[in-house]
């Protein structure tokens, strides 16, 4: 009987989490996207105080001067230019292709990875260089507890 107890007791705790997961806002897919409460989201970056280089996530050294502990935390710019891309074919299963994955370089500094929507997954489409802007959109999985995750992705800056 206590081995019954324990298993419905551990059914309705676990039902209990995913309908709380299934209610509370979504969650960051990366660490470096914040979603503050009031506000929209944002990606965030760490800025060297000594050579103003841009890097994401939190780091000890500077990769560019070598200056020991002297970041700042920074709000990068939604807009960018399309540095690099690559068109995939074939991926794992469940994963819609095509899909275009690119490298951005943010305004003001940060280079950042991510896939590229709103164009068609042509070449003749797709130019270096190109204007582009974060949106931020709703994972479209969730986890085995529930959890929605918030992403982002790039797109073709309007005009």
């Amino acid at each position: 009987a206590a081995g019954a107890e324990s298993s419905r007791s551990n059914s309705s705790r676990c039902a209990m989490s995913e309908a709380a997961a299934a209610q509370s806002k979504p969650l960051p897919v990366v660490s470096f996207l914040k979603i503050p409460d009031q506000g929209k989201p944002y990606l965030e970056g760490q800025r060297c105080k000594g050579c103003k280089a841009v890097f994401l996530g939190v780091r000890d050294v500077c990769a560019s001067c070598g200056a020991r502990n002297q970041f700042e935390q920074i709000k990068l710019a939604d807009k960018g230019e399309l540095y690099v891309y690559s068109i995939t074919y074939r991926s794992f299963p469940g994963i819609e292709t095509p899909f275009i994955s690119a490298v951005v370089d943010l305004e003001g500094g940060g280079t950042v990875k991510g896939n590229l929507i709103g164009i068609d997954a042509d070449p003749k489409k797709i130019k270096m260089g190109m204007p582009v802007e974060v949106v931020y959109k709703t994972a479209p999985r969730k986890d085995r507890e529930g959890n929605e995750y918030l992403t982002y992705y790039f797109q073709p800056a309007k005009a």
